[in-house]
């Protein structure tokens, strides 16, 4: 890595220590906000010595951590780099809109999951995991070792250099931005992409199928072929939206899963859903 400027706040040690407080990013996976507890640890250190003057900006430092996150766990360190910079720059100019980094992280999150997910998921696994077998088929003790190190070696180093490239891009191109008077577009064009990953992810993780029938025989016309004629994919979006008002009014996420539960059970036994 190379050195960082005395001037600025973050130093290569801080960032170091995103990398290594990164491991564990999946350890702390739930259901309502998904990695949020994990990335929050891996940037506590920094908020901390950003905000040590400052207790509310600490605090509000971490609740914008403990936000919903979630992306492939090797290339987390990139986004906290990003982060890192941004806030590094909230805490020096006060006019600073500290909503950009929700954006930002948010907008991130699903193109660097598809990037990740199919490198080190659908590729570098898959290979580590042939050439491992291959290998202790044949009783070597090789098998376990290569595998470790074809998926780990390549791991840490995106873990290692992404840190420091998303820092760089960050504190590159943050003060352009601002100066330029682009940065609410960029905010603008973040959110957007937000709300079509959010849209997407909907589409295709949401299914909700009803099996109802108006008629009798031949004639019978499904409920599901209405409905997909008037707008693809509705009952998913309208489940979307009642979690999201149960959200809004607090409701606890397991009491959410219970009752989506009871009611899927339920509607399929009196044949209104199906798979």
């Amino acid at each position: 890595m190379t050195t960082i400027s005395k001037e600025n706040k973050i130093t290569n040690k801080d960032l170091r220590q995103i990398m290594w407080r990164s491991l564990p990013m999946e350890f702390g996976w739930n259901y309502e906000r998904q990695m949020h507890l994990a990335f929050a640890y891996m940037m506590a250190p920094l908020m901390k010595k950003l905000y040590h003057k400052d207790q509310k900006e600490y605090i509000d430092s971490l609740e914008r951590q403990m936000e919903f996150f979630n992306c492939t766990p090797q290339l987390v360190p990139f986004i906290g780099g990003v982060v890192a910079s941004m806030e590094e720059k909230n805490s020096e100019d006060k006019d600073f809109d500290v909503s950009t980094i929700s954006a930002i992280k948010t907008a991130l999150m699903g193109p660097l999951s598809g990037i990740g997910d199919s490198l080190f998921l659908g590729t570098l696994r898959v290979l580590a995991v042939g050439v491992a077998a291959s290998l202790s088929m044949k009783g070597s003790i090789l098998g376990p070792i290569l595998f470790l190190l074809i998926y780990n070696i390549p791991a840490y180093l995106v873990r290692y250099f992404g840190v420091k490239a998303g820092y760089n891009m960050g504190t590159s191109y943050l003060d352009k931005i601002q100066k330029s008077g682009l940065m609410d577009k960029f905010k603008e064009a973040a959110g957007i992409l937000g709300v079509m990953v959010i849209g997407a992810m909907t589409q295709n993780m949401v299914v909700v199928k009803v099996v109802a029938k108006f008629g009798t025989g031949k004639t019978a016309t499904s409920l599901q072929s209405v409905l997909d004629g008037i707008l693809p994919g509705v009952l998913s979006l309208l489940v979307l939206y009642i979690f999201y008002v149960l959200n809004k009014k607090k409701i606890n996420v397991l009491w959410q899963l219970l009752g989506a539960t009871i009611i899927g059970v339920l509607l399929t036994v009196w044949g209104v859903l199906g798979v």
